[in-house]
Order: structure tokens, then sequence, then C-alpha cells
């Protein structure tokens, strides 16, 4: 059986994040005039878990989260979230190791006569 993660043991900074999606969700389906309902059957889940994406509950799947987004036509930009070449923390780490200096390979010697005969 899945367990959830209880809603206490979420990190403050989260659960902002999460209640300003939720309200910018609601702010979307408002402006575009769909009902609760017709955004949840939609969006294939109950008209109570659409309340809890709106509201921000962290208990909701990303999946739920995700197919709200693609009923309203706001999806696409969710694929960019943990885009690499947008992570500069990342990148910053990444560019610590880069190597001071690099080589060129060496070159084959010729085989000399004596290990061309073997």
């Amino acid at each position: 059986m899945e367990r959830t993660r209880p809603a206490a043991s979420v990190p403050i900074p989260v659960k902002r994040i999460l209640r300003k999606l939720g309200q910018d969700i609601r702010d979307a389906r408002r402006r575009r005039r769909i009902p609760m309902a017709i955004l949840a059957e939609r969006a294939s889940i109950s008209r109570t878990t659409l309340d809890k994406v709106e509201k921000g509950d962290p208990g909701v799947s990303l999946g739920n989260y995700a197919t709200v987004l693609f009923v309203l036509g706001l999806a696409d930009r969710l694929g960019e979230l943990a885009d690499a070449s947008k992570d500069a923390t990342g990148l910053a780490l990444e560019e610590e190791h880069l190597p001071q200096r690099i080589r060129r390979p060496r070159k084959a010697r010729p085989a000399s006569p004596r290990e061309r005969a073997e």
C-alpha cells in the first residue's frame, strides 16, 4: 500500500508554492469560465480532488496537478521545471569540474621492425 507524506512534514516554502500553484490553477479555470464539475470530469478526477488541487494540497499526486494543467492548456511549461539547461546551480557545479587543460591524444608510434616480424 502506498503511503502519502503527512502535510505537517512538508517544508513551509513548499506549502506556499503549492498554495500559489493551486490559486493559479483556480484563477485559470475561472478565467476560462469552466465549472469545477466539468474540469474534474475532463481531468478524470473527482470534484473533491480538484478542490484539493486548487487549494494546493501536498497530498494530491503530481499526476493530478499535471492532468489539470493539461486540460487547461498549461502543461507545456511543466516539462521545463527542472530543465538541465536552466539549472544555474548544476551548471556552476559542473563548470568547477572541467579539466584545467586538454592535451591532444598521443599518436600511436610506428611499429618497430622487430614488432612487425612478430
